[in-house]
């Protein structure tokens, strides 16, 4: 653990300086993304405190993003947010393989539904006209990032659900099969708080903080084909942008 005497005298709380230790080894690479942290039990019995205190001490991790659990296979360092750019229009598989990780998906649904008044307005359908909507828990190197919602319309993709495995890269399946190519996007974050169905899929606690993506997605020609509804993890994800400042030139 590289550490084996706290100050029981200061009056820092024992869980804090726990916590401080353990920070200072995930800050100097003596634990790296994807090494487990002591469990509550070792920290529990190596120091001599109550399993309460190693509780507290690893749920400050995690709640400061350091660390992650994963229920029945322990607490691990966490790897570098995933930064979502709203410079670049990337699918989540091409957003994993830039930053070295390995992208996977667990399918929850595939089928064909009427469009909702939201999806239809978005992709500029008639109410209630027939959609492809796959519904996936996006995850990296085996860690569950994203709920993703995508919605398409069949006119555009017909036999989708026939010809195309849901745990592949549905922007790889339009532009080889279909031969439409994303070109541009609408894209909205909101903060929030994980529902209890969400928490759950994520492996996050109830109310853990979360970002809400909603993306309408267009071809060279315009035409939208494309809207998504994503939910991130907030530990594992943060948004990133370039500002510009309009400068007059000549003015007083």
């Amino acid at each position: 653990m590289g550490f084996e005497v706290l100050d029981r005298q200061s009056v820092v709380p024992l869980y804090f300086q726990i916590q401080q230790h353990l920070l200072e080894q995930i800050r100097s690479g003596s634990l790296k993304a994807g090494d487990p942290v002591p469990s509550e039990q070792e920290i529990s019995a190596r120091l001599r405190v109550s399993r309460m205190t190693a509780r507290q001490a690893l749920k400050s991790l995690c709640n400061l993003g350091l660390v992650y659990s994963q229920r029945g296979k322990g607490t691990f360092v966490s790897g570098r947010k995933l930064e979502k750019d709203f410079r670049q229009l990337l699918s989540f598989s091409e957003e994993m393989h830039q930053r070295g990780s390995q992208p996977r998906s667990k399918v929850l649904t595939f089928e064909p539904v009427l469009a909702p008044a939201e999806v239809a307005a978005a992709l500029h359908l008639e109410p209630n006209e027939q959609i492809v909507r796959l519904r996936r828990v996006r995850l990296a190197d085996s860690i569950s990032v994203c709920i993703e919602t995508t919605h398409v319309p069949e006119k555009l993709f017909p036999d989708l659900l026939k010809s195309f495995e849901p745990t592949q890269s549905l922007y790889e399946e339009m532009a080889q099969r279909y031969g439409i190519r994303v070109a541009y996007a609408d894209e909205v974050a909101e903060a929030s708080a994980a529902t209890p169905a969400e928490a759950k899929l994520l492996r996050i606690r109830h109310k853990a903080p979360v970002f809400r993506f909603t993306r309408t997605a267009f071809s060279v020609d315009g035409r939208a084909i494309e809207f998504v509804k994503s939910v991130y993890r907030g530990d594992r994800c943060k948004v990133v942008s370039r500002l510009t400042r309009q400068v007059k030139i000549g003015g007083r």
